[in-house]
């Protein structure tokens, strides 16, 4: 299935582009974040399962339970903290 990811902050940064569109067989967040932690270079350093890494899906804040549909959106940002 074809969807959009967005990275944000310090996730952006490290590897290094906003966002991809992908083709992907991942079922769920957790599932599409295992597939990004395949690809090696930065990935497995900002996404690793020891990181606190929050998920959006379709600008919903989600658990890595929910499930993916076609041409969905994922965001994947570090914790904000703010004053």
């Amino acid at each position: 299935m074809k969807l959009t990811v967005k990275y944000f902050a310090s996730i952006r940064e490290a590897i290094g582009v906003p966002g991809e569109a992908l083709n992907t067989s991942a079922t769920s967040l957790a599932t599409l974040r295992d597939e990004l932690l395949a690809r090696g270079g930065a990935y497995p350093e900002v996404l690793a399962r020891g990181r606190a890494v929050r998920m959006a899906l379709n600008q919903v804040m989600c658990e890595e339970t929910a499930l993916l549909a076609e041409g969905c959106e994922v965001a994947f940002f570090p914790p904000v903290t703010g004053g």
